[in-house]
């Protein structure tokens, strides 16, 4: 599934907190999340791309220091957050 301004919309919307919420840590894990899942289905049809895995490495890391900001602040919050996109930990 492409990165659109839809899908962007029902992800914050899914996973904000409060109205007017679209910066929280889940919202943001929630989109990485989903930018990562869209990078891994274009590496199994272009396994050469190599500028493309750069950035999924970032995004990876970005994610990774929201999740320990998360856990930091609130453990129920961060245990969700895992079930909820199904992330390994």
């Amino acid at each position: 599934m492409a990165f659109t301004k839809e899908t962007k919309t029902t992800i914050i919307s899914d996973y904000k907190l409060h109205d007017g919420d679209t910066g929280s840590s889940e919202v943001q894990i929630a989109l990485l999340t989903n930018r990562l899942n869209y990078l891994n289905d274009h590496f199994k049809s272009h396994n050469k791309d190599q500028h493309s895995r750069q950035g999924l490495l970032k995004i990876v890391s970005r994610r990774r220091k929201l999740l320990d900001h998360l856990k930091k602040e609130d453990v129920n919050r961060y245990q969700e957050i895992i079930s909820r996109l199904n992330i390994r930990r």
